[in-house]
C-alpha cells in the first residue's frame, strides 16, 4: 500500500495481518457487496446500491434505509480500493467500477450527490445540517475516491468527487449562505484534507479549515433541532454537544457528546493543527486526548458508555454490561491517534491505536468476516440481556448485517489499509509504530532502502528487522517500545544494546546501515493483571488480564456459566498456550482462580453459611475473539480477585 504521508510503500508479507487482509479481500468484501445488494438471507435489508440505481435512473422505486445510507457504499468502496492496491482482483475491480459508475450517473449538474435528497427531498438540500448527513455521506465518498486514486492511479472517481467539492464552496465558503454552518456529523473536514492532498488544490483545505473553525459558534442551530426523517425525543442527550457543536473547538477540553462524532472531529482538528501549527489547537487536542484515554475510555479502547445518544457521560463512568462502545467509535479513536502521531510523534498515540485495533475494533467482526457487532460490551449475560430494556442495544451474538450498517464496512476499510500505519519516515528517521510482518521501501540517507520485518506479533514479542540497501546509508531507526512492555532486549548486527527507550517511548538506533544488517527486538509478553483507578465505581475489586497488546476475557464455553462466581489470583501461576487450530490461531491463558459453588437455601443467607470457594483454573481468550466458538454464551472481561 502506498503511504503518501511517509513516502513509503509497505506490503504485508504474512503473519496475523496477512490473514486479516486476505479475509477482507476474499470473504468480507464480496459478502458486504451482497449485503449492500440485499442478497444475504436473514440479514436486515440495506438497499444502499439500489438507491444509487434509482437515483441514476436505472431502476424504479423509492429510497429505503437511513438518510445516511450512501455512506455504507462509500466505506465499502474505500476498503475495496485498498484491497485492489494489495493485489489484483478482476471481479472486485468490476464491482468497484460498477459502483463508481452509478455514483457518477446519480450526480447532479452542480456536482451534488446524495440519494435521499435526490429521490425524496430535492427541495430540502442543506435544510437539515444537524441530522441530514449530506456532508457526512459526501465526505466518505471523497475518502473512497482518494483511496481509489492512490490505489489504481485512475482519476475518474476523484474527478467526480472534486466536482462535488467544488459545488460546496459557493454554499459553505466565504460569502455562502451556510458559510458559518457545519454538518451535524463531522467527516467532510477529514475528507477535504485528503482531497487537497490528492489533487494539490488548496481550496479544499481552506474549506476544511472553515468547517472546523466555525463549528460550535452557533449551538442554538443544533439544540432541539428536529430531523427530517425520524423522531428524536426532547431530552438532554440530543443537544448541541451531541453534534460536537456546543462550543468552538479551541474551547473544548473534555470529551462530550456522541463518541463517533467526537473522534471524527478531533481527527480533523489534528489535521488542521498540523497544517497551521496553531499552538492553542495542539494544547486543546492534548487536553481532549487526556480526557478520553485517562478518564473515559474502556480497557479495550471502547468509547461511549451511554446507549442513548451513543455518547460519553462523565469521568470514570465505565459500566461493563450497559456499555455502548460502538465499533465505529473505536475505529475513530484509531484514526485520531494516527493523526496525532503525524502532528506530535509520541508512542502514547501509537499505544492507544494498538489497544483500539487489537481489541475494540477486531471484536466487531466474526472470525469468518460475515457477522458483526455494532456494540462491544465488556460483560454479557445473554439470559439477562434479552430481557432488559436498558440492555436492548446489546447483541449476545454477532449478526449478519444492520439496518444502520456503518460499522461493518468501516472495519473493512481499516483492516484493508492497515499496512499504511505500520511505519513512517520523519526527516532522517525511520519510525516503526506497529509491528506487522511486512516489507517497506523508502528513501533515507540519500538512497533507497528496503526493510523486511518478520514477526508473529501479537502472539509473540519477537521482531526481526533486516535492511537491504545497495550501499551504506546513515539514518536513525526508532522502534516503539509499547507502554505495556515491562522488559525488552535488542541486538543490532549481533551487538546487544542497552534496553532504554527515550522520553517519547521509542528506542532509537542511529548508525550507518549496511546491506543485510539485522535488528532483533524481543518484547517481553508477560501476563499482566490490570487494575482500574479507584475512581471507577463499577470496577472496584476487579482486574482485567492482558498479554502483550491483547485484553483477555472469560467465556462460558471454557469456564461454565455464572462467570461472576469466578475469581482470579494476581501474582499466581499463569500459562500461555498457542493453539494454532483454535479460532484460526490464538494464545489461550490459564490463571489460578476459584469458583464459588451454588449453596442452596434462602436467597439471602447468613454470612457464616456462605459457600466456600474451591480452587480452579480460569481459562481466558483474547477479547476480540469472543463469541466465535459457541455464540450466545456469557462473557466477562473484569474479574473479581
Amino acid at each position: 500500500m502506498n503511504n503518501t504521508k511517509t513516502a513509503m510503500t509497505i506490503r504485508i508479507r504474512g503473519g496475523f495481518w496477512r490473514k486479516k487482509t486476505d479475509l477482507v479481500a476474499r470473504e468480507v468484501l464480496p459478502y458486504q457487496w451482497s449485503a449492500l445488494n440485499d442478497q444475504v438471507a436473514g440479514a436486515e435489508p440495506s438497499h444502499a446500491l439500489e438507491n444509487f440505481r434509482i437515483a441514476a435512473g436505472e431502476a424504479s422505486g423509492t429510497h429505503r434505509g437511513t438518510i445516511w445510507q450512501d455512506s455504507d457504499v462509500a466505506k465499502w468502496l474505500e476498503a475495496a480500493s485498498y484491497a485492489l492496491a494489495d493485489r489484483p482482483d478482476p471481479d472486485l475491480e468490476a464491482k468497484v467500477d460498477e459502483a463508481i459508475r452509478l455514483i457518477e450517473k446519480s450526480q447532479g449538474p452542480d456536482g451534488y450527490i446524495n440519494t435521499w435528497f435526490t429521490l425524496v427531498g430535492p427541495d430540502k438540500r442543506w435544510s437539515d445540517l444537524p441530522w441530514g448527513h449530506e456532508l457526512y455521506c459526501g465526505g466518505h465518498l471523497m475518502e473512497a475516491a482518494v483511496a481509489h486514486f492512490q490505489s489504481t492511479g485512475s482519476r475518474k472517481f476523484l474527478s467526480v468527487m472534486a466536482r462535488y467539492a467544488d459545488g460546496l464552496i459557493p454554499v459553505f465558503g466565504l460569502g455562502g449562505i451556510h458559510s458559518e454552518d457545519a454538518c451535524g456529523h463531522p467527516e467532510i473536514e477529514l475528507a477535504l484534507h485528503r482531497l487537497a492532498d490528492a489533487t494539490g488544490e488548496p481550496r479544499y483545505r481552506e474549506l476544511a479549515l472553515r468547517f472546523v473553525d466555525f463549528r460550535g459558534t452557533h449551538p442554538e442551530r443544533f439544540a432541539g433541532h428536529k430531523p427530517l426523517t425520524f423522531e428524536i425525543p426532547d431530552n438532554p442527550w440530543f443537544q448541541a454537544d451531541y453534534f460536537q457543536a456546543h462550543r468552538p473547538v479551541r474551547d473544548q477540553h473534555h470529551a462530550e457528546g456522541h463518541a463517533v462524532r467526537a473522534m471524527y472531529l478531533y481527527n480533523a482538528m489534528a489535521r488542521e493543527a498540523k497544517e497551521t501549527r496553531d499552538p492553542r489547537l495542539l494544547e486543546t487536542l492534548r487536553d481532549l486526548w487526556s480526557s478520553v484515554v485517562d478518564r473515559r475510555m474502556y480497557v479495550t479502547g471502547g468509547l461511549g458508555s451511554h446507549a442513548m445518544g451513543e455518547r460519553f457521560t462523565v469521568d470514570y463512568d465505565l459500566p461493563s454490561d450497559t456499555a455502548y462502545t460502538e465499533t465505529c467509535a473505536t475505529i475513530g479513536l484509531f484514526f485520531w491517534a494516527q493523526s496525532m502521531m503525524a502532528l506530535d510523534p509520541r508512542s502514547t498515540y501509537a499505544d492507544e491505536a494498538e489497544r483500539a485495533l487489537f481489541n475494540g475494533v477486531l471484536s466487531g467482526m466474526a472470525l469468518d468476516g460475515k457477522r458483526f457487532f455494532y456494540v462491544n460490551p465488556l460483560e454479557v449475560i445473554p439470559r439477562i440481556a434479552r430481557c432488559r430494556h436498558d440492555l436492548e442495544h446489546v447483541k449476545t451474538e454477532r449478526v449478519p448485517w444492520f439496518g444502520c450498517s456503518c460499522c461493518p464496512p468501516n472495519i473493512a476499510r481499516l483492516v484493508a489499509s492497515i499496512a499504511s500505519f505500520a511505519a513512517a519516515c520523519d526527516g532522517q528517521k525511520l519510525r516503526v509504530d506497529q509491528y506487522i510482518d511486512s516489507e517497506s521501501d523508502f528513501v533515507l540517507g540519500g538512497g533507497r532502502v528496503r526493510l523486511v520485518l518478520e514477526t508473529l506479533y501479537p502472539w509473540e514479542g519477537r521482531v526481526g528487522l533486516t535492511f537491504q540497501t545497495s550501499e551504506p546509508r546513515r539514518f536513525a531507526l526508532a522502534l516503539r517500545i509499547p507502554g505495556w512492555c515491562r522488559r525488552f532486549a535488542c541486538t543490532v548486527a549481533g551487538q546487544r544494546l542497552t534496553p532504554l527507550a527515550g522520553p517519547d517511548g521509542y528506542l532509537v538506533v542511529d548508525r550507518l546501515w549496511s546491506d543485510g544488517d539485522q535488528v532483533d527486538l524481543d518484547l517481553g509478553m508477560d501476563v499482566r493483571f490490570l487494575t482500574p483507578l479507584p475512581e471507577v465505581p463499577e470496577l472496584a475489586g476487579r482486574v482485567a488480564v492482558a498479554r502483550g497488546p491483547l485484553v483477555y476475557c472469560a467465556e462460558e464455553v471454557d469456564n461454565g456459566a455464572d462467570l461472576h462466581n469466578l475469581t482470579v489470583r494476581p501474582g499466581g501461576k499463569t500459562e500461555a498456550s498457542f493453539l494454532p487450530d483454535t479460532m484460526g490461531g490464538t494464545v489461550r491463558l490459564t490463571v489460578e482462580g476459584t469458583r464459588t459453588p451454588a449453596r442452596g437455601g434462602p436467597l439471602y443467607g447468613e454470612w457464616s453459611d456462605r459457600a466456600v470457594p474451591t480452587a480452579c483454573p480460569v481459562i481466558l481468550v483474547p477479547y476480540h475473539q469472543w463469541g466465535n466458538r459457541r455464540p450466545g454464551q456469557e462473557m466477562r472481561v473484569w474479574l473479581r480477585t
